[in-house]
């Protein structure tokens, strides 16, 4: 059977558009559109259809305009930088052959309509490539001796081939798809629907009633609010039903079977291929095509790209239908929660999020749940709004135990925003998550960890130019800020089911944003989605600790404390606050005119850290304010707090890991913040002996030794460093050996062990001579010879710096040796000191990050392998390059294999990776 593709072009131009960075090409141009339609136009000529046809909207009114001057009124004007596009885009569809089709006085889809009809009629296979759900009504099941139409949406590949699947997506056959547009209107198209019918509503009284006459017939027999509604919209429904539907009889030139593919014209694709800088495509063009496929048309691209398509903060230019207001409601009766199972069962994927009395996940109560399945639609189901005069909610239980078989099947794709904090919440309502896929504030991250902040506000700003209800909006601000559940449910309605709303829509814009970055996909679905639940079981193990331990550190370092501060006022001779910037940069720097080496913003002399090690050397102050400091710090972080987060229902601590916090991908740590505590001092080490493992239980530490270290001389490839390590020898006294000459390792004093370690380390941080001379107290000039030696005995490593700060100027990011990247936004800034700071994150990123992807790879491992012994062993912290589990003496060994061999296997380097172990009662014994 013959097969007809008819290409929805507006759909792809707008949609390759808002799904594809704003790439351009050498000259400026963009091409970011163009560059996803081409690709799009090869993939469906590849498929070899008999017939195909591109159809476009021609300009100016449509006879839709004359039934109603509103329709489409609140379309926005199409952005310059697409507009531009527009002819490059036709040029490139009439060099290769395809028809395009534009009829004046009606739309794309009313010739794609005809065609399709005529097609089937004439038994062809319709092929409608869109993503437009208004062609959902013209879909027809293909039979053994019958032609079809089939719809196949070009963002998620998803085909719609019969009244089944329009159902499921739906709820209503291909036949009743116009009347179900009619009466939920479209905000897109500026068609006023029922006031408060969504798609739900709209579906249970086509099922009823069977048709848009029969509703309009059985008006006065819908209750409620909602047939109020009904009722007053009415005069509007049958212009609603003109508007919505597709026509079918356009009159055409040619027909369906006229439609053949020309020859391409070669030497017209040559040029604009090379143009517009499609390698790939021009490759394909000569007949010398790779696996690759677009790779390298992507990559072609990028240089021009970076530092323009992710820059800056501004919102982009949504899709229109991305960018409109929402229709929510809320689910308060038991037909209403038996439509949401059903609708929730029957679709492949669907956004949800929680509702709760608290930020901490541990202890927080769940007020409500909200889904959505379809962009534009949500709904919110309160479950514990408890204030005077509230509604009559669903009972929490029976919900739950509703929507349990479907959280818990991994064919429904779950979608979210931060989802792990959900994941918390329901598995502690009982409720276990299966098949959780995606998360918006991740694909943010993967795809740009620096163009934006990750939040769902931030991020529906950015990338849909939707300006979202906040939380202060519905709940207050300050003191008066009232807790969820005291939020009148219309409210919370809004809030909440916009919330799964938005997040459907931004995983449709940053799903697509990833999948055309291959190397980028791959960090997200490996790396990060897989590590969400493995750090929800961190989490949720959590670690005990020793209060009274605690308690009786606090008491010695407040004695230590208030030592310091008698001597500190022994050395300034009177009594200060030590604690007040303002006292001190009075004593300091007006009354001991000590010398002001840094200062604030605004040019006062500073206080901080830096500054009193800048003048540590000079006089004995500020070192003593600096050990103050240093205590106050651990008493109050620590030994102090640490007690009051143990969590009653658990007796244990619970921190939380933000995979979105460092650009670098490294985790971090809150609630407390385990990541901080100082391990080179006496007192870091002792806060760490109070994290203790129960009575039959011990803790082990496992760590990576030098993985950054070794990742420099994988990515450097220098010989000197990779022979270091691969002969097993103590690299830093390998390095001083090089450096000062040394005949043998032996040879190696202390002091240029600690040198060269200096060097190594500070290397990979950016450190400059002055940096080197003030950590190891030597002259600058002294550093500097330093430094020249090392570079001179490693060159490799001088050669891999210099090659990684061109490239990182060229492409505008450095990547880790899994395709993560960072993007420098100051690489070629004109300010020195910004342009500087960026060349020393190229340095350090690719060896941090390539650390983090690595720690991250070994925790999924390991967590796999734990899923058979969760009761002999737990995973409860990870710091840096540590891991620590809790584990049964009688499994101790175990584990230590385990977790080692597994942890030294989460990378292939040229120099082997290497996991120091430990086992303790406490974490400091472990470590």
């Amino acid at each position: 059977m013959k097969r007809l593709v008819l290409i929805d072009g507006s759909s792809y131009l707008y949609r390759a558009f808002h799904a594809l960075p704003p790439l351009s090409n050498d000259a400026g141009e963009p091409t970011g559109a163009l560059f996803g339609v081409v690709n799009m136009l090869r993939a469906t000529l590849n498929e070899r259809p008999d017939y195909v046809a591109f159809v476009v909207d021609a300009p100016g009114k449509t006879f839709r305009d004359d039934l109603d001057p509103n329709y489409k009124a609140n379309r926005p004007p199409m952005p310059d930088d697409l507009r531009a596009q527009v002819l490059p885009m036709c040029e490139i569809v009439e060099a290769l052959g395809i028809p395009i089709l534009r009829i004046d006085g009606v739309e794309a889809d009313d010739v794609i309509g005809t065609l399709a009809r005529r097609a089937n009629a004439e038994n062809i296979d319709v092929t409608i490539s869109t993503g437009d759900k208004d062609f959902a009504q013209l879909v027809r099941a293909a039979e053994p001796d019958r032609a079809g139409i089939v719809l196949v949406n070009t963002m998620s590949g998803s085909r719609m081939d019969s009244d089944e699947a329009v159902i499921a997506k739906f709820g209503v056959r291909a036949d009743q798809v116009i009347d179900l547009l009619s009466l939920m209107g479209d905000s897109v198209d500026n068609i006023p629907g029922v006031e408060k019918c969504g798609p739900k509503t709209a579906a249970k009284w086509l099922g009823e009633y069977g048709t848009l006459d029969g509703v309009i017939e059985h008006a006065s027999a819908i209750k409620g609010k909602i047939g109020d509604n009904l009722r007053a919209a009415l005069p509007r429904l049958p212009l609603n039903r003109q508007l919505a539907t597709i026509k079918t009889d356009v009159e055409l030139e040619r027909g369906p079977a006229e439609l053949a593919l020309r020859e391409r014209d070669a030497d017209a694709l040559r040029g604009l291929y090379a143009r517009y800088g499609f390698k790939q495509a021009l490759r394909e063009l000569e007949g010398a095509s790779t696996a690759n496929d677009i790779a390298s048309d992507r990559a072609g691209l990028r240089a021009t790209a970076a530092g323009h398509a992710r820059g800056g903060g501004a919102a982009e230019a949504p899709a229109p239908e991305l960018a409109a207001k929402g229709d929510y409601e809320a689910v308060t009766t038991q037909p209403q929660l038996d439509a949401l199972v059903a609708s929730l069962q029957a679709v492949e994927e669907f956004a949800f999020d929680s509702e709760t009395d608290s930020l901490d996940p541990m202890q927080a109560n769940l007020v409500g749940l909200s889904f959505a399945s379809e962009t534009g639609r949500a709904v919110y189901v309160p479950l514990g709004h408890d204030y005077p005069g509230a509604p009559a909610q669903l009972d929490r239980e029976a919900v739950l135990a509703a929507l349990r078989p479907v959280f818990a099947d991994p064919a429904r794709r779950k979608l979210g925003q931060h989802g792990k904090y959900d994941l918390h919440v329901l598995r502690r309502c009982g409720v276990e998550i299966a098949g959780y896929a995606d998360d918006t504030m991740l694909e943010s991250f993967v795809y740009n960890a620096t163009a934006s902040r990750h939040d769902m506000d931030s991020l529906a700003k950015r990338y849909l130019g939707y300006d979202t209800i906040k939380y202060s909006d519905v709940a207050g601000k300050g003191a008066k800020q009232i807790s969820f559940s005291q939020v009148a449910i219309d409210d919370a309605t809004k809030y909440a089911a916009e919330d799964a709303d938005v997040t459907l829509r931004l995983h449709r814009v940053l799903g697509a944003r990833l999948a055309a970055e291959p190397a980028l996909e791959k960090v997200y679905r490996e790396i990060e989605m897989p590590l969400v639940p493995v750090l929800a079981r961190v989490e949720a193990n959590g670690v005990m600790i020793d209060g009274d331990e605690l308690r009786k550190q606090s008491q010695e370092l407040g004695k230590r404390m208030l030592d310091a501060q008698l001597k500190a006022t022994e050395l300034a001779g009177r009594t200060f606050n030590l604690d007040s910037p303002k006292q001190l940069q009075a004593l300091l720097f007006d009354e001991l005119k000590l010398p002001v080496l840094v200062k604030t913003p605004t040019g006062q002399p500073s206080t901080n850290e830096e500054a009193l090690e800048a003048i540590a050397d000079q006089h004995e102050l500020p070192r003593v304010i600096l050990d103050y400091r240093g205590l106050a710090k651990l008493r109050s972080t620590y030994t102090d707090k640490l007690p009051e987060m143990v969590n009653p229902h658990t007796g244990r601590v619970h921190t939380s890991y933000h995979q979105a916090g460092a650009a670098t991908g490294r985790l971090a740590s809150s609630d407390p913040n385990l990541q901080n505590i100082p391990i080179r001092t006496d007192d870091g080490r002792r806060i760490r002996r109070a994290f203790v493992a129960p009575p039959g239980r011990k803790l082990v530490a496992c760590d990576y030794s030098q993985i950054e270290l070794r990742i420099m001389a994988h990515l450097s490839q220098d010989e000197g460093l990779v022979r270091a390590f691969e002969s097993g020898a103590d690299v830093h006294r390998a390095t001083a050996a090089e450096v000062f000459g040394k005949k043998s390792l032996d040879e190696v004093s202390g002091n240029e062990r600690r040198a060269a370690k200096a060097i190594n380390f500070g290397l990979m941080y950016g450190m400059s001579a002055f940096g080197l001379a003030r950590q190891l107290g030597i002259g600058r000039g002294e550093a500097q010879d330093y430094i020249a030696l090392y570079f001179s005995r490693y060159p490799g490593v001088r050669d891999f710096m210099e090659r990684t700060r061109q490239d990182a100027r060229d492409k505008g990011y450095v990547e880790t040796v899994f395709g993560r990247r960072l993007y420098l936004d100051n690489i070629k800034a004109s300010n020195q000191g910004l342009r500087a700071g960026a060349e020393r994150a190229a340095i350090n990123a690719p060896m941090q990050g390539t650390a983090a992807d690595i720690i991250k790879r070994a925790m999924i491992d390991i967590d796999g392998w734990l899923a058979g012994h969760r009761e002999r062993a737990l995973m409860i912290l990870q710091v840096h390059d540590e891991l620590v589990f809790e584990v049964e003496d009688s499994f101790v060994e175990e584990l230590l294999a385990q977790a080692s061999r597994r942890m030294a296997g989460a990378a292939t380097l040229r120099v082997p990776l290497v996991v120091d172990s430990g086992v303790g009662i406490n974490w400091d014994e472990a470590h």
